[in-house]
């Protein structure tokens, strides 16, 4: 489905990252810290209850999705993984879930069940000890 992000709903912070890189680590801010208004985004109800289920700790009480991507060694890469990452969570957020239908056994079912237990019953109940009447 690809979602197309608005940016005035995007706020980035670039942070010093861990990982690979080497002593350019420690001087360059490269990992993307990337906040997402979901308000912002008019989601319909469903899909912004599931997409709450899957952000899990990283939407804040305010409503908002933050994603960090610091496994690449540039800014640009980092930036490109962290919105990939948050317009697949909303795509998966999309996705609805087939309703469950609620099913009872047929009356035919039921009695079958309660046949089969009795005739196990009975056949357990045979297996006692052997009298030599």
């Amino acid at each position: 489905m690809a979602y197309d992000l608005p940016e005035d709903l995007l706020e980035e912070t670039f942070l010093a990252s861990t990982g690979p890189g080497g002593q350019n680590v420690n001087k360059v801010a490269t990992a993307c810290q990337l906040r997402v208004d979901v308000y912002g985004l008019g989601l319909q109800p469903y899909a912004f209850r599931q997409l709450k289920i899957l952000a899990g700790s990283k939407m804040t009480v305010a409503g908002e999705l933050i994603v960090t991507a610091r496994n690449h060694r540039t800014r640009e890469a980092n930036r490109a993984e962290a919105r990939a990452r948050v317009v697949e969570l909303i795509d998966r957020a999309h996705i609805r879930k087939a309703r469950r239908v609620a099913t009872k056994p047929s009356k035919a079912a039921k009695a079958r069940r309660v046949d089969t237990k009795k005739g196990r019953s009975t056949l357990k109940k045979n297996r006692g000890k052997v009298s030599l009447d």
